[in-house]
């Protein structure tokens, strides 16, 4: 049995108790603290819940039922000690939802992708399994995200990404302070690229590993905001309200047939 704290026990990092969750037992991750209001907003009613370090929190209700939004930060050390604090607090199922970038030719900007594995380029999903453990999503998330998706005609793919704990080097971007970019990294996009990995992020692999290692459903998505095939820019505020638009009516979607199903 797991370490649930009491009801009124406010946890220490997240400053969320159990009664403040009204029995959500579903989270939505963005990493961006900026972008809990705007999806919780999207889901229905709102009530503003906390907001300490990286951790800003929104109760949401979709079909009368709370979900909370809570932001992990960027980064898989933060994402975990939210998994941590969530878990204790009743959450049983939780979907990222962020931003990325593509490193296929055939996946554009605003188009979702919705992951069905994680490669573990980064360093806090070994602290709860050994490297040799996959970082794979629930498969009923999943699939409830791919069905929103498709109903909703939304372009999307199907995809495994890299979880970096580096935005430049480990993502081989040269476009940082010094332009360098270790040696193990020198040539990695490309040979992604030709295993069919889809897209580059910070926080996937943490979620899928660590949620596991809870007993946590996880599932995640982004929208693509920069196509990393052409060039090395964050795309237009209008391309980034698009993809945002996009994750946010799949990932409503879904969690009202998940809840109509309950």
């Amino acid at each position: 049995m797991g370490n649930y704290s009491k009801p009124e026990d406010i946890l220490y990092h997240t400053q969320l108790s159990r009664n403040m969750l009204m029995g959500a037992e579903i989270a939505l991750l963005p990493g961006d603290p900026g972008r809990v209001a705007s999806l919780a907003e999207a889901m229905g009613p709102t009530v503003e819940l906390t907001s300490h370090r990286e951790y800003t929190s929104c109760l949401a209700q979709v079909r009368d039922q709370p979900v909370l939004v809570c932001s992990t930060g960027m980064g898989g050390p933060s994402t975990a000690i939210c998994l941590e604090e969530l878990a204790r607090l009743g959450i049983t199922r939780v979907i990222r939802v962020g931003t990325t970038g593509s490193i296929q030719d055939n996946l554009n900007l605003g188009d979702v992708v919705i992951m069905k594995g994680a490669v573990r380029l980064e360093g806090t999903s070994t602290h709860y399994a050994p490297i040799e453990f996959p970082a794979v999503p629930d498969l009923e998330l999943t699939q409830l995200l791919v069905y929103s998706a498709e109903i909703q005609h939304i372009p999307y793919q199907v995809g495994i990404c890299v979880s970096s704990d580096t935005f430049w080097p480990g993502q081989e971007r040269y476009d940082s302070f010094t332009g360098y970019v270790l040696r193990r990294f020198q040539g990695s996009m490309r040979e992604w690229q030709q295993l069919g990995v889809t897209n580059y992020e910070m926080e996937t692999a943490a979620v899928f590993v660590t949620a596991q290692a809870l007993g946590i459903r996880a599932a995640s998505l982004c929208g693509v905001v920069a196509k990393r095939t052409e060039s090395e820019e964050i795309a237009s505020p209008d391309v980034y309200k698009m993809a945002e638009d996009r994750f946010q009516r799949i990932v409503k979607r879904g969690l009202e047939e998940l809840l109509a199903r309950e």
